[in-house]
């Protein structure tokens, strides 16, 4: 009798062990799965709103206007994000998210300007042209090709850094105000950038 309740309780113990066993498979797999799908998402998009950002180029020739200090409006909308800058002047016709070649072939997404107004610190206000340039991501150099008035198409390597939200004056963020599609002026850290509710006609 004490053989077989031995041999019994052998048994239960080896299910047991088993059964555990599988419980840490399962446990494990489903780690994994999770882990795998936080890796997924890109940690370096911010939370959708509005930001000042920097953009950063390889040329002298092309950057952002000097009254906008190096930096830009980024919108971030359900993960995806556009970079609005003002240039110096209006000798960039065309921005192309690519290589110079890319651009000149049937069917290239061209980037139309937008006429932004800046104000310099003198209180000259001067318009020139402005972009709204999808940003594939941030901290990381990207192909942007641009043609001037002369026609001819140059590469450029770009980059869009820091991140900042923007407030209003009343210490407001943008996204509560519910603007109407539309474009903005306002002013930030003593420049004025412009602000883009797409879909809009300009205010």
């Amino acid at each position: 009798m004490k053989r077989k309740i031995v041999i019994s309780l052998t048994v239960l113990a080896m299910s047991a062990f088993t059964m555990m066993a599988g419980l840490n498979s399962v446990m494990a797999e489903e780690t994994e799965e999770v882990t795998a799908q936080n890796e997924e998402a890109d940690p370096a998009v911010p939370e959708d709103g509005v930001y000042s950002a920097e953009f950063d180029t390889d040329s002298s020739m092309f950057h952002v206007n000097e009254a906008n200090e190096g930096r830009g409006i980024l919108t971030v909308k359900d993960g995806e994000m556009t970079l609005h800058v003002s240039l110096a002047s209006k000798s960039i016709v065309n921005l192309f998210v690519g290589l110079a070649e890319d651009a000149q072939k049937e069917g290239a997404e061209l980037l139309e300007p937008t006429t932004d107004t800046v104000t310099y610190s003198d209180g000259i206000t001067e318009e020139v042209y402005g972009f709204d340039i999808p940003i594939p991501a941030l901290d990381e150099e990207f192909d942007l090709a641009l043609i001037g008035t002369k026609g001819k198409w140059y590469d450029h390597k770009v980059s869009v850094t820091d991140p900042q939200p923007e407030e209003t004056g009343e210490g407001e963020f943008l996204e509560e105000l519910n603007l109407e599609d539309g474009i903005y002026t306002i002013e930030v850290k003593n420049s004025k950038y412009r602000v883009i509710q797409s879909g809009g006609e300009e205010k």
